[in-house]
């Protein structure tokens, strides 16, 4: 099973999503509620006022956690604020074809800052220079891949064009905010499996399927604009 129903249990139509395997057990249970109105969109500058006012909540994490971070970038287009995804390569292999935030491993003595705006450049050649960092999400522990993840948001004064850099990556993307709350697009699921029984989160666009802890981030961000 890959991306569970066709339709929702108000009748409206799911969207395809992408072709993510996605583990689910039979156990999942799907929920439906967002905390954001459907087919809402912001601006930046809208986005990130309660990043900047709101100190981002530190996770629980393990002794061999390894500390990550990652770079949630966003810019204005046509329809409102856009935000920078990338494709996960099939030929990685852990978390193939996943989507995902620029970003990974802190090398020693690396603050998450200077963590994600190197893994940014390295992956879809984004200048350093070029974003502005307005603050943190909450902090993240994954038990799969026994990390700490620092979700770091910056803002881009243009939306520019990027393509990968490596071959971690096989696609970016600027996928409007607006497409993450279009009806038929997210839902949450419990799957009752130790050690946290945590909701996850899922956004199946018309050509990918966004999940696991980058669907958490966008979640947060979302979150804070109701």
């Amino acid at each position: 099973m890959t991306n569970g129903a066709n339709a929702r249990p108000d009748g409206t139509p799911r969207r395809r999503g992408g072709r993510q395997t996605i583990p689910r057990p039979p156990s999942a249970v799907e929920e439906y509620e967002t905390p954001w109105p459907l087919g809402a969109t912001w601006s930046v500058d809208e986005l990130t006022r309660p990043v900047i006012d709101t100190p981002a909540p530190i996770a629980p994490t393990f002794p061999e956690a390894k500390h990550s971070a990652v770079l949630l970038v966003l810019a204005d287009g046509p329809a409102g604020a856009e935000v920078l995804l990338t494709r996960r390569s099939m030929q990685l292999r852990n978390h193939k074809g996943e989507i995902s935030f620029p970003g990974g491993r802190c090398d020693p003595g690396e603050s998450p800052i200077e963590t994600a705006l190197r893994e940014a450049h390295e992956e879809v050649g984004l200048s350093p220079q070029r974003p502005t960092v307005v603050g943190e999400l909450g902090h993240l522990s994954t038990f799969v891949s026994k990390s700490y993840i620092v979700p770091i948001v910056a803002t881009l004064d243009d939306r520019l064009e990027l393509e990968p850099k490596t071959m971690e990556a096989d696609r970016v993307m600027w996928t409007p905010i607006a497409e993450l709350t279009r009806p038929g697009t997210y839902h949450r699921e419990r799957w009752g499996l130790a050690p946290v029984d945590r909701p996850l989160h899922f956004f199946h666009l018309d050509d990918e399927t966004v999940w696991g802890a980058t669907a958490h981030m966008l979640v947060e961000l979302l979150s804070l604009q109701s």
